[in-house]
């Protein structure tokens, strides 16, 4: 027999969830966010832009650029979700971690080299050490990098990720003491905080200057402690009622408000709708993602649990790689067309395309490199021993 649970909003479970359950919702989740960038990208940033522009899709489209803050915030939850101290070591940790994002990336820019350097209209100029820091995944951490996305451009956002991933286990480490309620106090000031620099940004310093500070690694940290919080809460047996059809609804409702007010020219409301964006699509994206979760774990199935779709969501990261090559490649032989609505079957075909280039870089490297990488881990760092909290994980509010 069940036991009454509280009315409130936000509420105990009677046991805490299964955390080594497979979220396959959240992989699918990511093809989702993943083509919202293409389409983006596909569509242009500015008025009388894109490749093959479909007028009824921008200014709409426009809030695909902010597809990637769905991944930092999953990024944060599942690692927080999926993270056993003590069994594995810090060294492995990275190790694997390493073998999951180079592989793939190092070869989706050798063609990224010719296509935006070599053979693009107008190429841009690099220099050695830009390059190599696109290689490294370091280059938003510095200003002076030419251009301004060197290397594959998508990769910026890598470079966020690492950062994520070198912080993670002394991050949780922190968060593993605290009560949820006070990890949900420090995510939130944390979304202030990235509203409150962007706001000042936007005012008192260039727009170049501007757009690298929001690139910053640092800057995008509270959308990963929005996910860890939310993971931390489940992971401790609290639930929130909410399906995900509100949260959908929730987006639905906030593109236009965003795409209307945030494409320039804009005034003082439209400042602030962009100095605000990443905060709120940070909400609804982690809304969506405890909305899935808890479904899973109740173990009610949907169509993002469907096998084509689970599919799509494991090739996501070599779709986000390849996409824009995908769109500049089409550019450099000069197949951009006029706006018109007919260009969706452009869109669409350009999206198999990718979609097909994701699926050969996914299986004959991301996924080889990464089960030969992780069988060839060096000795040292296969201890069964990572560096576990001091006091055990709080679990009271």
């Amino acid at each position: 027999m069940r036991t009454q649970q509280s009315s409130s909003l936000l509420h105990r479970a009677e046991a805490p969830p299964n955390t080594r359950s497979r979220l396959d919702a959240l992989t699918s989740l990511r093809f989702f966010a993943a083509f919202a960038v293409f389409v983006h990208h596909f569509n242009g940033f500015v008025p009388r832009g894109g490749f093959a522009r479909v007028p009824w899709l921008y200014p709409w489209s426009t809030i695909g650029a902010h597809g990637v803050t769905f991944f930092f915030v999953l990024s944060g939850f599942l690692l927080a979700w999926s993270w056993r101290p003590g069994t594995q070591s810090l060294g492995g940790y990275y190790w694997r971690r390493a073998g999951r994002i180079w592989p793939a990336h190092l070869v989706a820019t050798i063609p990224a080299m010719l296509i935006f350097y070599a053979f693009a209209w107008g190429p841009d100029h690099t220099d050695v050490l830009s390059t190599l820091s696109s290689l490294f995944l370091v280059q938003t951490w510095f200003p002076s990098v030419n251009p301004s996305l060197p290397g594959n451009p998508v990769t910026w956002t890598l470079s966020v990720e690492l950062l994520f991933y070198l912080l993670f286990p002394f991050i949780y480490r922190g968060f593993v003491r605290l009560r949820t309620r006070t990890l949900m106090l420090i995510a939130g000031l944390g979304l202030v905080a990235m509203w409150a620099l962007d706001f000042w940004a936007q005012y008192h310093v260039s727009a170049n200057t501007e757009s690298w500070i929001m690139r910053n690694p640092v800057v995008y940290l509270p959308e990963f402690a929005l996910g860890m919080a939310f993971a931390f809460a489940l992971r401790r047996g609290w639930r929130l009622r909410l399906s995900p059809w509100p949260v959908l609804l929730l987006l639905v409702a906030y593109i236009p408000v965003y795409a209307t007010h945030a494409v320039g020219p804009y005034g003082w409301f439209g400042i602030q709708i962009e100095a605000t964006v990443r905060q709120t699509v940070a909400v609804i994206s982690v809304l969506l993602i405890v909305a899935f979760v808890q479904r899973e774990l109740d173990g009610r199935k949907s169509l993002l649990h469907r096998r084509g779709l689970v599919l799509l969501g494991a090739w996501s990261y070599c779709f986000y790689l390849v996409h824009q090559q995908v769109i500049q490649a089409c550019y450099d032989l000069h197949l951009n067309q006029p706006a018109s609505a007919t260009n969706v079957w452009i869109l669409l075909v350009m999206a198999a395309v990718g979609t097909l280039v994701a699926w050969l870089l996914y299986t004959l490297v991301e996924e080889p490199a990464r089960k030969w990488w992780s069988a060839h881990m060096p000795k040292s760092l296969e201890a069964r021993r990572a560096p576990s909290p001091a006091a055990p994980e709080r679990v009271n509010a």
